[in-house]
């Protein structure tokens, strides 16, 4: 039977095979920076959202700092290099811990992980074509006074795609989290059921803190999907 030190030497080797992968992964988001970040300001574009939304002028960004953006592009490398390579990070670990599931555990680990990781990329990917050009086509319009012009830094952008991104996929987790919670006997259907007026009012005012926009258009984009996941969270809770 292996040992203590056995374990922690296949975890070593576990996270030495991903940490390559990843540094793979980065170095050649590197070298192809022009097409990463081509992808990256593509939702700065003023022709990147349906018309409906309003006709946007170009938004130029600037870099105040000397070193900043050899930085910005050494970060950036490495968050590409995370995100391409997590499936294989999540088969890594998922082999390592999978020989002390039981057999019924491991059943159901397989597809939650799977439809976790499927659900963030989904979160990931409503951010970048509907949340984050909404939210930076009116924060990068937005004036107090006429007077005050915006100049948006590289370093701004970035981080607050970053973030937004992390947030709407954590969201979109919702119905994973609650089937796991589910399932331990944490979670009701009839709760949520009873407590649906309250998620609505609380689904609105996280929408309208994440869009800070006055339009009912937008409001509803985000918040939509949001109390979709909420429904489908409903339906996966057990009953009782």
């Amino acid at each position: 039977m292996p040992s203590f030190w056995d374990h922690l030497e296949e975890l070593r080797r576990v996270l030495l095979r991903c940490i390559v992968v990843v540094a793979v992964f980065a170095i050649l988001a590197f070298i192809f920076k022009d097409e990463v970040f081509f992808i990256i300001f593509a939702p700065k574009s003023p022709d990147f959202l349906p018309t409906f939304f309003g006709i946007s002028p170009e938004v130029q960004l600037i870099n105040t700092e000397l070193t900043r953006q050899f930085v910005v592009h050494m970060t950036t490398s490495l968050y590409a290099g995370i995100i391409v390579a997590a499936p294989y990070i999540i088969f890594e670990l998922y082999r390592f811990i999978s020989p002390g599931l039981y057999e019924n555990e491991r059943r159901y680990t397989t597809p939650l992980v799977i439809a976790s990781y499927v659900m963030f990329m989904v979160g990931i990917l409503f951010c970048y074509f509907i949340l984050f050009p909404i939210t930076f086509r009116f924060l990068a319009n937005y004036h107090v006074d006429d007077s005050i012009q915006n100049l948006i830094s590289l370093e701004s952008y970035i981080d607050t795609l970053v973030f937004l991104s992390l947030a709407m996929g954590i969201v979109f987790e919702i119905p994973i989290l609650s089937w796991l919670f589910g399932r331990l006997g944490i979670l009701h259907r009839a709760h949520m059921q009873q407590y649906r007026r309250h998620a609505i009012v609380v689904i609105l005012i996280v929408a309208a803190i994440i869009t800070p926009t006055s339009d009912v258009i937008t409001l509803s984009i985000v918040s939509l999907p949001m109390y979709l996941l909420y429904e489908l969270s409903i339906l996966l809770v057990p009953k009782k």
